[in-house]
């Protein structure tokens, strides 16, 4: 099969390397789609993820996978042929794939599904909690979009967002705009977004924003400060802006809570609460738990179901597994607007 690599010098290319193993406990699928993510991917072609060391790589990429299972371990009881799964992997395997890692290789042409049930009173891995068979009515290449839906929402309850709670958002790309919607669904209020483009801005209000400004254009403190004279209870930041923590002290009410998504290129900074009120938060939310992501994946499927949320309206671009390198030139150059998936033969 072939796999997407990123090598040591972050430059990426295709390889064939054998199918990957399975166990009785597993499943092997044939890739669908995968989901391009400007997050993560990017991070680990430059060779700036956290946790991810120099003599890791190389690696297959990508997390954002939809499989249709192909054949099944004896003691699966949960999957069967013909089945779409989202989130398949691809373990390392010095027997079969040398030196080379993984970074979850989503991108490979099989990959491995782990059944929960299978494992009886022995821990599953968490991955397999999240490894979800899709509904008829969700098309499996738009799915892989549903990995990134259901990050968001588990992420929303972690950082304890609730209806009617104040909140100003920094960031309206995809991920920005999935947290605004989702929230907007859940009854957040006021949701106040900022961005640099006045594209973006637009998008933010079409999704549910209470209020969108142009940082360029305004001081988001001022303009914070109109709408909620205390300020907000939270102040998202959907970008990797590192010096956003600071700024945010400003914007928070007292018991207020900064909540970082998005993962910023150094991961250290000194931090200012001079501006803070007396009380106040920090809360990190970057790797979102596999079981509470299988969990948020029942109400991303009941919106899907009733119309309230169209995965096409996050996706942007669609690229044949063949032209899978022009995708990341592309990423690199910030043409993929929105999501892009890459659909497989």
């Amino acid at each position: 099969m072939k796999t997407l690599v990123v090598n040591k010098d972050g430059s990426l290319e295709v390889k064939e390397i054998p199918k990957p193993s399975y166990n009785s406990k597993q499943a092997l699928v044939k890739t669908i789609s995968c989901g391009i993510c400007n997050g993560t991917d990017a991070k680990l072609i430059h060779r700036t993820f956290k946790g991810v060391d120099m003599d890791q790589y190389p690696l297959m990429l990508g997390h954002e996978a939809v499989g249709e299972v192909v054949e099944v371990g004896a003691d699966v009881k949960t999957y069967h042929i013909g089945d779409k799964v989202l989130l398949p992997f691809v373990d390392p395997d010095p027997e079969k794939y040398g030196e080379l890692g993984s970074a979850w290789g989503g991108y490979s042409e099989y990959a491995v599904v782990n059944d929960a049930a299978a494992f009886g009173s022995e821990a599953a891995p968490e991955c397999a909690y999240a490894q979800t068979i899709l509904p008829d009515f969700v098309d499996p290449v738009d799915a892989a979009m549903i990995v990134t839906l259901r990050e968001v929402l588990s992420s929303i309850k972690r950082f304890g967002i609730k209806e009617n709670n104040s909140i100003a958002v920094f960031g309206c790309g995809p991920v920005g705009l999935t947290f605004i919607r989702f929230m907007s669904l859940l009854g957040v209020h006021p949701i106040i977004a900022f961005d640099m483009v006045d594209e973006k801005v637009e998008d933010a209000l079409a999704k549910g924003a209470d209020y969108a400004f142009n940082s360029k254009n305004c001081d988001p403190n001022e303009e914070i400060h109109k709408i909620c004279p205390d300020g907000v209870q939270f102040v998202l930041d959907a970008v990797g802006l590192l010096p956003l923590i600071n700024s945010s002290m400003e914007y928070i009410c007292d018991g207020g809570k900064m909540c970082c998504y998005g993962i910023a290129p150094k991961c250290s900074m000194e931090l200012d609460w001079s501006k803070a009120p007396y009380n106040w938060q920090l809360q990190f939310q970057q790797f979102p738990s596999k079981v509470e992501e299988g969990i948020a994946t029942n109400q991303i499927l009941a919106w899907l179901k009733t119309g309230v949320i169209d995965l096409k309206d996050y996706i942007s671009d669609y690229f044949e597994f063949d032209n899978i390198l022009d995708a990341f030139a592309k990423l690199e150059k910030r043409e993929i607007k929105k999501k892009g998936i890459v659909v497989y033969k």
